[in-house]
């Protein structure tokens, strides 16, 4: 996984953990487990994915995932690069990332994701939530070229 988040502002473990808590996360993707995949997750995650399916809770996410893994996405890899974490407060951060599914290399990381992460009263972060987005790079373009006010700032 390839990070690139802010300035840790006195939140290195914290940062740390995150970024592990995410490497967990596909290692047990790109493992094909899906218990372990639903074990990043809250008793009450949620879990929107870029079809629009939403999931509840890290057994039921674990449990389809699993199903996915024995099918559909037998043999994937989930890529994922932070692009920004953000806290709100001692115990939630929100992570924006970029990342994809594939077979081999990726060519291109086309999805963005934001987790909302908390930790635990035993103090090991997990995911409450996320949601995932196809990105629509032409329609991006499109959009900035014919209205620039559209571009975000940070680009």
């Amino acid at each position: 996984m390839t990070t690139n988040t802010p300035a840790d502002h006195g939140r290195g473990p914290d940062l740390s953990a995150i970024r592990a808590l995410l490497d967990q996360s596909c290692a047990a993707w790109n493992r094909g487990d899906g218990t372990a995949y639903g074990e990043q997750f809250t008793a009450d995650a949620t879990d929107v994915t870029f079809a629009g399916t939403v999931y509840h809770g890290g057994q039921d996410i674990g449990r389809a995932h699993q199903a996915l893994f024995d099918s559909f996405l037998k043999g994937t890899r989930l890529t994922v690069e932070i692009i920004d974490i953000r806290f709100y407060g001692r115990d939630t951060a929100v992570v924006i990332t970029r990342g994809d599914v594939h077979k081999g290399r990726p060519t291109r990381l086309g999805k963005l994701a934001t987790y909302t992460v908390v930790r635990g009263e035993d103090g090991r972060w997990q995911i409450a939530a996320v949601q995932k987005t196809q990105r629509k790079r032409l329609m991006e373009a499109f959009s900035f070229r014919l209205q620039p006010a559209t571009r975000p700032a940070a680009q």
